[in-house]
C-alpha cells in the first residue's frame, strides 16, 4: 500500500479546526453574556415592581381623598418597604431602620408585595419609598444591577 494514497487528516489540520471552533465558541459566549442578560432581566422586573407600587400608592391616595397610606408620612425620609421592625436589617443603605409596611393599606391595589428578585424577603423587600414634604412619592429599587438606577417619582 502506497503511503501517498492514505486518506485522513493530519494533526495540524485537526488542531486548526479545534482552534477555530474554540474561537467561535468564545465569541458567541461573550456576545451572549448570560450574566449580563440575567442582570438585565432582574432590573426589568425591578422596573415593573417599582411602577406597580407607585401606581398602587397613587390609587390609594385618589380613593382616600388625598390621604397617604398610614405607613407613609411626608417627612422626606426614605423607608424600605417591608415588615421589618425598628432596627431591622435593611437592604437599602439610605433607608431608615424601620420599614414602611404598606402591604395592609395596598392590598386592594397589589396582589402581593413586590420582592426584589435577587435578595429580597417579605421583611426586607429591597424596595424603598420616600414621600417629600410636597407629597411627591418616590419608589426605588435598592439592589439595581449594572450601575442602573431604578427609581420612579410622581
Amino acid at each position: 500500500m502506497n503511503p501517498a494514497n492514505k486518506k485522513g487528516f493530519t494533526l495540524i489540520e485537526l488542531l486548526v479546526v479545534i482552534v477555530i471552533i474554540a474561537t467561535l465558541a468564545v465569541v458567541v459566549f461573550v456576545a451572549l453574556d448570560p450574566v449580563r442578560r440575567f442582570a438585565e432581566a432582574r432590573n426589568s422586573r425591578r422596573w415593573t415592581d417599582v411602577n406597580s407600587v407607585l401606581t398602587a400608592v397613587h390609587e390609594y391616595v385618589v380613593d382616600n381623598k388625598g390621604a397617604l397610606p398610614t405607613s407613609l408620612t411626608a417627612d422626606g425620609k426614605t423607608y424600605q418597604i417591608g415588615t421589618c421592625a425598628v432596627g431591622g436589617n435593611t437592604l437599602c443603605t439610605a433607608a431608615e431602620a424601620a420599614c414602611a409596611n404598606v402591604a395592609t393599606d395596598l392590598t386592594a391595589y397589589l396582589k402581593s408585595t413586590p420582592i426584589d428578585p435577587q435578595n429580597g424577603t417579605l421583611a426586607t423587600t429591597g424596595y424603598s419609598v420616600a414621600v417629600a414634604t410636597n407629597n411627591m412619592v418616590t419608589v426605588a429599587a435598592c439592589g439595581a444591577e449594572q450601575l442602573e438606577t431604578v427609581e420612579v417619582s410622581r
